[in-house]
């Protein structure tokens, strides 16, 4: 413990040494940070034991990855001008009437950065109306995919049957390699899980959305060739950002792409995301036996686990492959997309490369149409029921 007594020097070189330590690989060692008003917090990860004691509290999770239908990216969401609490509240209200129960929340840093105490109150708000539906969101701090070249105000318009067109990156490919504006990021992930770090509406923090990707065709000669570099040691910041705060909900980030089967072969990115996640979380849209193959492969890490990207109906990834696993299994269940709007994520990757002129027969994600009528009829009506047992 700090005693009163101590020095001012010797408070400075001990904040500074507990500044230096992140949670490492799979440990359960603690992290000190020294909040601003002089009281000390102490932060680890959640043992195993924690980890199942808060996810026994949770019904079957069962939600989409959120965004209101004029939004185009998470910018856009969440600006003043731009954010939809009507259009959010009925589009939410469709959710809950299928038996969702949760939904995945992209955030973003320069929403932050352009308007603090505005972007606070209109989480505030949207927390608001979706503990109204009865629904918890898991909230995504950071995000590798899509567009770095990212700017704050008006967002541009899609590009006609382009999937996610207009999504953009947090940070931003300048950001990302300026040291300098890290203290930017740490005051927003800290901002934000401080002012909500004992609110019970809030189901968990997903701090980085696919680190590794190096977004495909669509911006990959664009992008940093060593964007890894950057992230890793950041990813890894970032955990302990959050932390530092003491929240009452869950830290994640989802492992995506590649062999999963043993440490021996994961990468040194994978191998952080899980040992430093309270709760594993993973992607995958590909055929419900690869699902099961990979839930058979993170077992091994005896926590509770939620599959935070699914669904590609031409991929086999569906309702009907997935869901009855997931419930079987006891995995919580984020399909990717909720509403069909301007983020066009009914249209397939590749439509990056592939020209579309018309919606495809069979779409790629997404559960409504933009007047609330279910894309499939026998979907809805399978979520429902599994939801309700």
């Amino acid at each position: 413990m700090i005693r009163k007594q101590l020095s001012l020097m010797a408070c400075l070189g001990l904040l500074a040494i507990a500044m230096s330590c992140g949670p490492k690989g799979g440990s359960e060692e603690k992290v000190s940070l020294k909040a601003a008003n002089n009281t000390e917090k102490t932060s680890q990860r959640w043992s195993k034991e924690k980890a199942k004691a808060w996810y026994a509290e949770q019904d079957w999770l069962v939600g989409a990855n959120f965004n209101p239908s004029n939004s185009i990216n998470q910018l856009e969401m969440w600006q003043e001008e731009s954010f939809s609490p009507e259009l959010i509240d009925k589009e939410l209200g469709w959710a809950e009437d299928i038996g969702m129960n949760t939904m995945r929340v992209y955030l973003h840093d320069l929403a932050y950065k352009q308007d603090p105490e505005g972007f606070l109150g209109r989480m505030d708000k949207m927390l608001s109306i979706m503990d109204e539906h009865s629904i918890k969101p898991l909230f995504v701090f950071f995000d590798s995919c899509w567009d770095p070249f990212v700017e704050a105000g008006k967002q541009r318009d899609p590009k006609p049957h382009v999937h996610n067109s207009g999504w953009v990156q947090s940070p931003g490919y300048y950001a990302l390699a300026d040291s300098a504006q890290y203290p930017r990021l740490e005051k927003y992930v800290k901002a934000v899980v401080d002012r909500f770090a004992k609110d019970e509406r809030i189901l968990g923090w997903d701090i980085w959305n696919e680190p590794e990707n190096d977004t495909g065709v669509s911006y990959r000669d664009k992008e940093h060739p060593n964007k890894v570099d950057y992230v890793l040691p950041l990813m890894k910041k970032a955990f302990a950002w959050a932390r530092s705060q003491n929240p009452i909900q869950p830290l994640t980030s989802g492992v995506w792409a590649g062999d999963w089967s043993s440490e021996e072969v994961m990468t040194p990115i994978q191998l952080a995301q899980l040992h430093n996640s309270d709760i594993i979380s993973f992607h995958n849209y590909d055929t419900p036996e690869e699902f099961q193959k990979r839930i058979n492969w993170l077992k091994r890490y005896d926590r509770p686990m939620i599959c935070t990207e699914y669904m590609a109906r031409p991929n086999g990834s569906t309702f009907e492959g997935f869901l009855p696993i997931a419930k079987e299994e006891n995995i919580g269940m984020f399909n990717w997309g909720l509403v069909d709007g301007k983020t066009q994520t009914k249209y397939p990757w590749d439509s990056w490369e592939k020209e579309y002129t018309a919606e495809p027969e069979l779409w790629f994600h997404e559960v409504f149409h933009t007047d609330g009528t279910p894309y499939k009829k026998s979907e809805t009506d399978l979520i429902r029921e599994l939801t309700e047992r």
